[in-house]
């Protein structure tokens, strides 16, 4: 069995390994012609694999930043080629621009000006891997003016996020008494709370009530659930069960932006199609993330690991203390209450059902860098939220009550967002 420090450094490796080569693949060739949608997934994958540092570095930004550079680049992408096609009502900003214009070209010249503000390297070699992608584009003005008008929407994008609170200070206060020590790591997201979000009102608007009474019926049923299923070396939990909470355990956008992708080419989606569909979902898990961020710190609730260490000072007869129990891997360093892993599933299944009408798909199949060589497959989205929230509790990370509040809270995200951004435009006045 990995070890918890095995499968942290394992994930590390994977996603370094994965963002060098497909650097690397994009200088060696050039890019397929583009399709009906292929400009939308190319730059998508492209994005997840640049993005990866920002998900593997840590630091109190760690994965959030990735998402939100995903948000940023699909904006980009969806604004460049909305201009063109004018279906629907632009997310920020809809420019001038002959329907003739190459929309490939705008996307790609979209997603790459807001990728190569990361860092000089990145913007050295995405300029690279924009030409390559281009070569592929006839030269013509359709293709120049394309390029022009991504550039133009992605500055729009860049300048309406700048300052958006998500390089804020990490502020967080341990709560301890004087002379007392707390543990020192660097904490998750404190400051992701009060960042602006893409769609949401605000970051409270769909806060849960808060957690269970710990002495509740419930909290004794869920805690006991955890300890037997969620520990490390546990006897109950069985080899299906320990497989996907180790799937489970991947973080930033290659959780989730493959598996919008495939559905995307699943349903052959127009490229106006495909780049409001993506950014419908960029949006809500970004959202998601701040919303279910902002109720963990506003709860702060305890971890499994915390809990069950101190089940003797809980005040209900029904949990007992053990001193060494342990999770599946290291848990992660934000408060518990929501499930993260589930709000942000439940966005995604959110704005599958309101972009669809039924929570029924073709069969989607994706892979995960923490768990190598397997993969899992879904036809229905409550399928597919259902196994993230069961993975949080067999991981040892997040109790029965609290994946329910994170799915429900995604849910809730995910339709408002499908519902309220980038809206059909009525023919009449088209």
């Amino acid at each position: 069995m990995m070890s918890r420090r095995s499968i942290a450094s394992t994930a590390y490796r994977m996603n370094r390994l994965a963002w060098a080569a497909t650097i690397g693949a994009w200088l060696a060739v050039g890019a397929a012609a583009p399709g009906w949608a292929n400009v939308i997934a190319d730059w998508d994958e492209k994005a997840i694999a640049v993005t990866a540092p920002l998900v593997s570095v840590p630091s109190p930004s760690t994965p959030y930043a990735a998402y939100r550079m995903m948000g940023m680049v699909h904006a980009a992408m969806f604004d460049a080629v909305n201009s063109i096609d004018r279906s629907y009502r632009p997310y920020l900003v809809q420019l001038p621009a002959d329907p003739a214009t190459s929309k490939e070209a705008a996307a790609a010249a979209a997603a790459a000006a807001v990728l190569a503000t990361m860092d000089a390297k990145t913007a050295g070699e995405i300029k690279i891997a924009l030409d390559s992608y281009l070569a592929s584009i006839p030269d013509g003005a359709a293709k120049s003016e394309g390029v022009k008008l991504g550039e133009a929407v992605a500055a729009k994008v860049l300048a309406a996020r700048a300052g958006d609170g998500s390089d804020a200070p990490d502020d967080y206060r341990p709560r301890t008494r004087p002379g007392v020590y707390v543990p020192t790591p660097i904490m998750r997201g404190p400051m992701w709370p009060r960042v602006k979000p893409f769609a949401l009102a605000s970051a409270s608007q769909f806060r849960p009530g808060p957690p269970v009474a710990l002495k509740s019926k419930e909290w004794g049923t869920d805690f006991n659930e955890i300890k037997s299923h969620g520990a490390q070396k546990s006897a109950k939990r069985t080899e299906q069960q320990t497989e996907t909470a180790r799937f489970w355990l991947v973080t930033g956008p290659v959780a989730y932006h493959p598996f919008l992708r495939q559905l995307a080419t699943a349903k052959q989606m127009s490229v106006i199609e495909s780049a409001r569909f993506m950014a419908l979902g960029a949006f809500a898990i970004n959202d998601a993330l701040i919303a279910v961020l902002d109720a963990k710190y506003h709860y702060n609730f305890w971890r499994p690991v915390t809990a069950i260490r101190n089940g003797d000072i809980d005040g209900n007869a029904a949990t007992d203390r053990e001193a060494g129990w342990q999770p599946i891997a290291d848990t992660p360093m934000h408060p518990e209450y929501p499930c993260a892993h589930c709000a942000v599933s439940g966005s995604v299944a959110g704005v599958v059902k309101a972009a669809f009408g039924t929570g029924d798909i073709p069969e989607i199949a994706t892979t995960s860098p923490t768990a190598p060589g397997v993969t899992h497959r879904w036809t229905n989205m409550t399928a597919f939220t259902d196994e993230v929230a069961n993975a949080r509790i067999w991981s040892g990370f997040h109790y029965r009550f609290s994946t329910r509040a994170g799915t429900n809270l995604g849910l809730h995200v995910g339709e408002y967002v499908a519902k309220s951004v980038m809206q059909p435009v009525e023919s009449s006045s088209r």
